[in-house]
C-alpha cells in the first residue's frame, strides 16, 4: 500500500518524486515549513546583491530577461524585477498556440502596465503541430513542444542578446515536493529541464523516433551548448529562494494592483494559474490523471494545506470533485491537429496506468459547490473568452484594450 503524507494530500508515487518519512511527513511539506524559519529580509539582502553584479548602467541595455506568460506568476515576477529592485527587463514569451483570449489579455496588460519591452517566440505552426503529435504519441503528451520553448528561448535570447541574467518565479521542484531545499537556492539546469520539464527527452531524440519530424522542427527547441552558455555567463535564478512564495496571495495583489483577471478554470478550484490556456486544466490535465493517478487540482489543494487556508478534510473533497470533471474544448485540439477522435482514444488508452474514475456533468464546475473558496480568495474577475463569444484559439494575439 503506497504512503501517503499525513500533512498533505500527496503519495510517495508523485511523478517528480517525493519522500514520506518515518514520522508520515512528505519532503513537500516539510521543505514548506523551512519558510517559517528563513529570514527574508536577510535573503531579500542577498538577492539584492546578486543583482549587482547585473544591473547596468545604461538604462538603454535590459538588466535581466524574464520569462512571462498570460498568467502564473508573470505578474509577480515582473513586479518584484521592475518595481521593487529597479530592473529594466527584457520580456520573452513563447506562443503556445493554445492561447485564451483572457490570457492574450493579461500578457498586453503585463506589458503596458509594467512598460517593458517583449520578444515573442512564434515557431512555425506546422512544425508545432508536427512535435505536438509525435509527442503525444511517444509520450502521452501534446504540451511537450510548449514546455520545451518555454524554457529554452529565454537561454537563448539571454545569449543572442547578451543578457547573462534569467528570473524565473517560483521553483516547482522545490514548491510541491520537496527536490531541493531553500537553503540550496537551487538555480536553472539543463539536467532539469530534461529530467523533470521535459520527461526524460530532448527534442534531438524525437528525429529517431519519428519520420515527419525534421531538423527544421526542432531546431529552436535545442537547448544552447555549454560553451555558449558559459562564454556569456548565463545565469537562472528563482524569486522563491529570496521572497516568501505564497501564489494566492500573490495573485490577489496582482489583481487588485494592476488588473490581472482570472476565470473559472475546468479542473481545479483555482483560478488564477492557467487562464492563459484552452486545455491546461482540460485534456492536458485529464492525460496527466490516466498517466499519474492525480490531476493539477491535487497540487493546489496540497498548496493550500501548507498556506493554512483549507483544511486537509476539505482538500480531499475538492481533489475528489475536480478530478471527476470532464475536459471541455477537445474538438478544438483534434481539429488543429488534425486527429481523429478514435485515434486520440486510442492514444489515451496506450498511455493509460490508472483507471477514469466516474466524472459528474460538466455544468458542475464552479467553485458555488464550495462557498468558502470566494472567502479564501479564489474569486474569478472574468471569463477565459474575455470579451468574445466564440471559443477559440488566438494564434497570434497582439492584445485587447
Amino acid at each position: 500500500m503506497k504512503k501517503v503524507c499525513k500533512a498533505c494530500l500527496y503519495s510517495e508515487d508523485h511523478a517528480l518524486g517525493i519522500v514520506i518519512n518515518e514520522d508520515g511527513i512528505c519532503s513537500g511539506c516539510k521543505v514548506h515549513n523551512e519558510k517559517y524559519n528563513i529570514d527574508w529580509k536577510e535573503r531579500w539582502i542577498k538577492l539584492e546583491n546578486i543583482i549587482k553584479e547585473y544591473k547596468t548602467k545604461d538604462n538603454r541595455n535590459y538588466d535581466c530577461i524574464i520569462p512571462v506568460t498570460g498568467a502564473n506568476d508573470s505578474y509577480y515576477t515582473v513586479f518584484i524585477a521592475k518595481e521593487k529592485l529597479g530592473l529594466n527587463p527584457l520580456l520573452v514569451s513563447h506562443n503556445r498556440y493554445y492561447n485564451t483570449p483572457l490570457g492574450i489579455r493579461n500578457l498586453s496588460n503585463l506589458r503596458i502596465t509594467f512598460n517593458c519591452d517583449i520578444l515573442i517566440q512564434n515557431i512555425n505552426i506546422n512544425s508545432i503541430k508536427k512535435l505536438s503529435k509525435a509527442t503525444l504519441f511517444k509520450m502521452g503528451s501534446f504540451h511537450w513542444p510548449v514546455i520545451a520553448g518555454q524554457t529554452v528561448f529565454p537561454v537563448k535570447t539571454a545569449i543572442n542578446h547578451r543578457v547573462p541574467l534569467i528570473i524565473w518565479g517560483g521553483h516547482q521542484g522545490v514548491e510541491q515536493v520537496g527536490m531541493f531545499s531553500h537553503f540550496d537556492e537551487v538555480e536553472m539546469t539543463r539536467r532539469y529541464r530534461k529530467d523533470h520539464d521535459l520527461m526524460g527527452i530532448e527534442a534531438q531524440e524525437l528525429l529517431n523516433a519519428f519520420d515527419i519530424v525534421k531538423e527544421e522542427d526542432i531546431h529552436q527547441l535545442i537547448y544552447p551548448s555549454e560553451t555558449e552558455i558559459e562564454t556569456i555567463g548565463v545565469r537562472g535564478i528563482y524569486l522563491s529562494n529570496y521572497v516568501l512564495w505564497d501564489p494566492l496571495k500573490q495573485h490577489i495583489l496582482m489583481s487588485k494592483k494592476f488588473g490581472y483577471k482570472s476565470s473559472f478554470c475546468q479542473r481545479t478550484f483555482d483560478v488564477y494559474d492557467h487562464v492563459d490556456c484552452w486545455h491546461f486544466m482540460g485534456i492536458h490535465d485529464y492525460i496527466k490523471f490516466l498517466k499519474h493517478g492525480y490531476s493539477k487540482v491535487l497540487d493546489h489543494a496540497c498548496r493550500e494545506i501548507r498556506h493554512k487556508r483549507i483544511s486537509r478534510e476539505d482538500a480531499s473533497k475538492l481533489v475528489s470533485f475536480y478530478s471527476k470533471q470532464k475536459p471541455k474544448y477537445n474538438n478544438l485540439l483534434l481539429d488543429w491537429l488534425g486527429i481523429k477522435a478514435s485515434s486520440f482514444e486510442y492514444i489515451l488508452n496506450k498511455h493509460q496506468k490508472f483507471k477514469n474514475n466516474n466524472q459528474c456533468p460538466e455544468e458542475n464546475t464552479k467553485n458555488t459547490h464550495f462557498k468558502y473558496l470566494d472567502k479564501i480568495g479564489f474569486n474569478p474577475t472574468s471569463k477565459m473568452i474575455y470579451d468574445s463569444d466564440i471559443e477559440e484559439y488566438i494564434l497570434f494575439g497582439k492584445g485587447y484594450p
